[in-house]
């Protein structure tokens, strides 16, 4: 993110405790941090042959002085042969002092390099199954590169707070940033001026005053990426803000909420504020189970970015409206517990966090705010004609698009929504709870495929074409939709779309949209009839039964905002809707052995694809042009589907 000035953070800090909601571009700006850089870190090769199990990480900080000194130690398990162990430390002009580094005890050479890794040369050769224990001593001003590592000041006092996501780590300790490894466990000793409080994940332990310095343990028992580790150290006010948990059957168990506060923010305003934490966390582990962390604690502590991150146990914030709680709270399940195993697959942490704050959104103000809610992230998404959530190669340097607030939060929350307006609320909220309680993917990563599953394997069938053209693709559908008295007690209600891509060559282009659309019909007695049309094609007719002695007065598309779609009509219309057969003809037809048809279409419409079946329903030719040839077919009956803008067509050919 462009990194705000001291003044847009006075505003910020001023603006957002007087608003309420906190809106997604703010939250992707912070989480990200990076959105003007240009990422140049790829996974590394490297790091690929251990696996992390436990960390020690011991910093002296101070406040007041852009600096580190560290003894990081970190025991890995070999998943190959070993000579040499690499870990990710960024090496800038001045880099840091490397003072002393060990295997199991025993001094060994290192080097580090241009490519920031600092490779160690193993005392012996380290066979695979088996573990040892790098310990590194180091210490000076941490790379400015990915802005990881801050120290400012708070009304005049200095703070100090990290922040890594998505590839800071390596800015301030010796690491492996890879999304395929987290580390078991970690202990963190924070050695700093003794006036100050420190904070980092997990649980205290123990503070041990030493002269003018006071060193803090804390103790996280959990696996964890090494972006989520974060440490912060000032003139915090401890706040112990109450208890949550033990909202499952059976009771999971309870907890503390701890807060770090500023002192000049610690009013009656954020103290009611971050006691809202306690019933939106009550609310999320009767949707999605057990807080992933309830044997620690959870809470936040208050730093300089203009918004907050969701450091595992204890969030980083800027300030305290509902909607940021909500959302980084919901991070303590999607990004943390289970974190999305590539930056591609980035919208599982931020889409499924972001629809959290709606469900909060509803549970918590109501049907009709959430609608608004709704219809905010559709104006969002619908702005642009493109856009895909599943990122391509090609975008995964920029962090700007990597945390779209657009495309990542908005897009996937709202295609979040979807699905569960697809699957229903019952089937929807378990196949969550099952893809967190997963053995395989629990506190590890998850890609897209895995998350698709576990909806499929509740819903009892394929969602691969919604997530084709959702998840995969990109752009939007835009419906036209007309309701006519058709008969007594009857109507035809007939869906038309276009789609807001039409070049067929566009990498994201979606034939068609399908999807159940919404539509509410009011009938002549003043009741309403809701329906969920199952729209496969353009120009789909629904014939709907009415109650006895009614008829439609009108119909409004999509009340709920339950789908993403932009400029969409609805109208009652007199007669009934029919596409004529005529407007489409194959010829020749009969034809010759290998001659070339041709698919004329007329009226408005529009050809998108011809596909031919054969007897059995095997599909024997597919074409996007007006001429199909029939070469290789055996001669015989074939069914053609012909796909226009307003709707499919049956026809018959028939091979010489």
């Amino acid at each position: 993110m462009k990194k705000l000035t001291k003044a847009l953070l006075l505003f910020s800090s001023i603006a957002f405790s007087q608003h309420e909601e906190f809106k997604s571009e703010r939250i992707a700006q912070i989480e990200s941090h990076l959105a003007e850089k240009k990422m140049n870190f790829k996974v590394n090769p490297n790091t690929q042959n251990y696996d992390l199990t436990y960390g020690k990480l011991e910093f002296t900080v101070d406040p007041a002085v852009y600096n580190i000194s560290g003894k990081v130690t970190l025991t890995f398990k070999a998943l190959a042969s070993m000579n040499t162990v690499t870990f990710d430390l960024y090496k800038k002009t001045t880099p840091f002092t490397i003072t002393s580094v060990k295997i199991n005890g025993i001094s060994t050479t290192f080097s580090h390099n241009s490519s920031h890794e600092l490779v160690i040369n193993l005392p012996s050769p380290l066979n695979i199954g088996n573990s040892a224990s790098a310990e590194i001593t180091y210490g000076g001003a941490p790379s400015t590169a990915e802005q990881a590592f801050t120290t400012s000041t708070h009304s005049g006092t200095p703070v100090l707070y990290t922040l890594s996501e998505p590839y800071g780590a390596r800015d301030w300790w010796p690491c492996k940033q890879d999304l395929n490894d987290k580390i078991d466990a970690v202990d963190i000793y924070i050695t700093a001026p003794s006036t100050y409080v420190s904070v980092a994940n997990g649980l205290k332990q123990s503070e041990v005053l030493s002269g003018s310095k006071k060193t803090t343990h804390f103790k996280h028992n959990y696996p964890i990426p090494a972006y989520l580790i974060a440490i912060a150290v000032t003139n915090y006010v401890v706040k112990n803000t109450g208890i949550a948990g033990g909202n499952n059957v059976p009771a999971t168990p309870t907890f503390p909420i701890i807060d770090y506060i500023y002192p000049e923010s610690n009013t009656t305003t954020n103290a009611t504020n971050l006691a809202r934490t306690i019933p939106v966390l009550n609310f999320f582990e009767t949707k999605l189970g057990a807080y992933p962390y309830n044997t620690e604690k959870y809470g936040h502590a208050q730093f300089g970015w203009g918004g907050g991150m969701e450091h595992t146990t204890v969030s980083f914030m800027n300030s305290f409206g509902r909607s940021l709680i909500a959302h980084e709270l919901a991070h303590q399940w999607f990004g943390d517990k289970i974190t999305c195993g590539s930056w591609k697959d980035i919208w599982l942490n931020e889409g499924l966090s972001e629809y959290m704050t709606g469900a909060v959104v509803e549970n918590f103000d109501g049907a009709s705010s959430f609608v608004s809610w709704k219809s905010s992230k559709i104006s969002s998404v619908t702005s642009t004609s493109t856009g895909n959530l599943y990122l391509y190669d090609s975008q995964l340097t920029d962090a700007n698009r990597i945390f779209s607030s657009q495309m990542t939060y908005n897009k996937g929350a709202m295609v979040v929504h979807m699905l569960r307006y697809i699957m229903g609320d019952t089937n929807f909220y378990q196949a969550l709870r099952n893809y967190l309680n997963d053995p395989a993917l629990a506190y590890k990563y998850a890609l897209t495929p895995q998350f698709q599953a576990h909806l499929e394997a509740v819903h009892g069938s394929s969602l691969q074409e919604f997530f084709n053209d959702w998840v995969y693709k990109e752009g939007y559908p835009t419906y036209n939709i007309t309701v006519s008295n058709s008969g007594t007690n009857q109507a035809t209600v007939q869906v038309k779309q276009t789609r807001s891509i039409t070049n067929t060559s566009h990498i994201g282009y979606v034939s068609y949209f399908e999807m159940p659309v919404p539509v509410r019909l009011t009938l002549s007695n003043g009741s309403v009839l809701d329906l969920k049309l199952n729209n496969t094609f353009s120009g789909q007719l629904f014939n709907i039964s009415l109650p006895a002695g009614t008829s439609v007065s009108s119909i409004v598309f999509d009340p709920k905002k339950d789908i993403i779609s932009r400029y969409s009509t609805a109208a009652l219309t007199s007669g009934t809707a029919r596409l004529s057969e005529n407007l489409v003809s194959i010829y020749p037809n009969p034809s010759g052995n290998d001659e070339l048809v041709t698919v004329n279409v007329g009226g408005s419409l529009v050809l998108e694809k011809v596909t031919v079946y054969d007897l059995l329903g095997q599909k024997v030719k597919e074409s996007k042009k007006e001429t199909i040839d029939l070469v290789g077919l055996k001669s015989g009956t074939y069914e053609v589907i012909v796909e226009t803008n307003e709707g499919n067509f049956h026809k018959k050919i028939i091979k010489k």
